[in-house]
């Protein structure tokens, strides 16, 4: 109990995932002479509603991680933040200079599924699309998600089967194209390499103090 109430003020830089979600607002506001990166890989790839439900899980699969990240290994929890917090700044440079989108197909059914199809494309303009943010942030939790020792069999499945729904998703709500999920692993890979074997965390178990040093 004691290391819980130790670990809970690491919490708070949870904060600043509401401010990265302004920003994306903002961004995905202006078209910018969008450009699309559609390929015959991704016009095969059929349009499957129930996919919106993994799609939207996306929400609660990155911050309960991430909150089960800061108490069972706070190095990990803070390593994992920063490489999204970098990554999605990344992303808004991106988008700022070079915008793209993905063509939607029409959804007319009435459906449940296709209700909450709409309900997403309507609160989400089609742009911000290279890289996915969806796939970033899923990408960095599962690689993230190694570094965690003694995990139940039943957690680890559900950390990479379910990443891997969300990141499928994206394709098949034809939210995202095959090249705005290569681009984002690319950059978590990348960022991974500098963030989980460069920096050097150290979480003193008297302190409530982060020091933070490259090598």
């Amino acid at each position: 109990m004691k290391v819980c109430v130790k670990r809970a003020p690491y919490l708070l830089f949870l904060l600043i995932m509401p401010v990265l979600g302004g920003l994306y607002q903002l961004l995905n506001e202006r078209s910018h002479k969008a450009v699309d990166f559609i390929s015959p890989l991704d016009q095969a790839i059929p349009f499957v509603a129930v996919f919106i439900i993994p799609y939207i899980l996306w929400y609660a699969y990155i911050f309960c991680y991430l909150v089960y990240f800061c108490f069972k290994d706070p190095k990990v929890y803070l390593k994992t933040l920063s490489l999204i917090v970098v990554g999605e700044l990344i992303c808004f440079a991106i988008y700022f200079f070079f915008q793209t989108t993905v063509p939607r197909p029409a959804v007319n059914d009435d459906g449940f599924m296709s209700m909450l199809v709409q309900w997403i494309y309507a609160n989400d303009e089609p742009y911000n699309c290279f890289p996915s943010i969806h796939v970033l942030t899923t990408f960095a939790i599962m690689l993230a998600s190694l570094h965690i020792k003694n995990k139940h069999i039943v957690n680890n499945l559900l950390i990479h089967i379910g990443g891997s729904l969300i990141i499928i998703s994206t394709l098949f709500v034809k939210q995202h194209v095959v090249f705005d999920m290569i681009g984002s692993m690319f950059l978590v890979a990348f960022l991974y390499g500098f963030t989980f074997e460069l920096l050097l965390l150290r979480v003193p178990n008297k302190s409530e103090s982060v020091y933070v040093k490259n090598k």
